[in-house]
């Protein structure tokens, strides 16, 4: 294959997400199935949704009952940080072709960690193809991980109670991991501070007041970084 080396670079810069994925994506599965819903569910869901912190939120919709319409707001508060995620990638993805689309659909909070890692892509030497086939291992990882917590959730009956903490775990996880693999902190701790702040602030709804304040302390950040190195 021409680009057996790229492919290779993607399948091992996505191990990482592999572990968390089959755990994050099994507790779904075994959620959603607690209400009724088996495997067939969890993969057309998995397939066509692709988001850990909705998903969820959609098996208690799903339980609810609530409308259409509340749905979707519901998941686009949630999943409004993807916002600021794809205006950072617009020169990343520029001229990747079709594969845009799928790279759009499957941006997730670990692939984002993934592709924005430039240290990673260096020797590659077809870096939309590498972009790609980070985000198809990843909800590959995703899909499996889904149908088998539904599949086992259907067929064997045990107490369920904490397993949606699996995916605060994950995030957990992702930001330690971030923390040290980068010399610099201070993006991290703004974060940190921000959403601390936002979420004493606006309780349940610090999303997105969190994300906005983490893009004016940032833009602040490398406008004060530029002038410095100018200087």
């Amino acid at each position: 294959m021409k680009n057996k080396k790229d492919v290779k670079k993607a399948f091992v810069a996505s191990i990482p997400v592999l572990a968390g994925y089959l755990a994050l994506g099994f507790g779904f599965g075994v959620l959603l199935s607690t209400k009724g819903f088996g495997g067939i569910w969890a993969l057309f869901m998995s397939v066509t949704m692709f988001g850990g912190s909705s998903q969820y939120a959609a098996v208690e919709f799903l339980d609810d009952g609530i409308s259409l319409m509340s749905a979707a707001v519901a998941t686009l508060i949630i999943n409004a940080r993807h916002l600021f995620y794809g205006i950072s990638l617009v020169d990343k993805y520029k001229g990747t072709g079709l594969k845009k689309a799928y790279l759009i659909h499957t941006l997730t909070d670990e692939t984002y960690s993934l592709v924005c890692n430039d240290e990673a892509v260096k020797d590659v030497e077809n870096k939309h193809l590498y972009y790609f086939l980070v985000s198809l291992f990843d909800h590959i990882y995703w899909i499996i991980g889904c149908t088998m917590g539904a599949v086992f959730g259907t067929n064997v009956s045990f107490n369920s109670e904490g397993i949606d903490f699996v995916l605060t775990a994950l995030f957990l996880t992702i930001f330690v991991e971030q923390w040290l693999s980068n010399k610099d902190h201070i993006p991290a701790v703004i974060g940190v501070v921000s959403a601390v702040l936002c979420t004493a602030i606006f309780h349940e709804n610090m999303l997105i007041p969190t994300m906005l304040v983490i893009l004016v302390a940032l833009t602040a950040l490398r406008y004060v970084r530029r002038e410095k190195y100018d200087d």
